[in-house]
């Protein structure tokens, strides 16, 4: 029986809010979850998004790294080729599923930058290479509402996935 689009959309949701939980890293929790659940395994792009935890290298700075795993993740499955990068057309559909992945978080958290994900979450950003700050951090439930976060970006993501493999598979069946 095939699983429905909320189905593994939930799904991935679950397993990227878990994996947050135990290993924390929002970028690669997000892959991990959406590559689970959709039966993909790449190591290679799972390592490649280690530092884009909490921002860049956990500053807070930059853009929340959930969104960057989760755009990681569609462009594995639709971004232009080695084979193709003469070829500027081939980044069209990972460039407009990023832009519909940014538009949905923004819409649903009024930001997408790290830093301001937690003063909105717990009222301050914190920065763990800071004397004293993941022991401020550790005191809130910053980290459970990362996850929560995390989660919900994966739950977007696989859904924009699967929105994608249905138009190319009426692509073709058009064809």
């Amino acid at each position: 029986m095939q699983k429905s689009k909320q189905e593994i959309a939930e799904r991935a949701n679950e397993l990227t809010r878990k994996y947050m939980l135990k290993n924390h890293n929002c970028a690669q929790c997000v892959i991990a979850g959406v590559f689970e659940t959709m039966g993909i395994e790449d190591k290679d792009v799972f390592r490649a998004a280690c530092g884009l935890a909490r921002g860049v290298g956990g500053t807070g700075e930059g853009t929340c790294g959930a969104i960057t795993g989760g755009v990681i993740a569609m462009s594995h499955l639709f971004g232009r080729k080695w084979d193709d990068f003469q070829d500027t057309a081939k980044i069209r559909k990972s460039v407009f599923l990023s832009r519909q992945l940014m538009n949905k978080f923004q819409e649903k958290y009024g930001t997408s930058c790290c830093k301001d994900l937690q003063i909105k979450s717990v009222g301050r950003s914190f920065d763990p290479l800071i004397p004293g700050d993941l022991e401020a951090m550790q005191k809130t439930d910053l980290h459970e509402k990362c996850a929560a976060i995390s989660g919900e970006t994966a739950h977007i993501v696989a859904e924009l996935i699967i929105e994608q493999q249905e138009r190319e598979t009426e692509r073709r069946k058009a064809s």
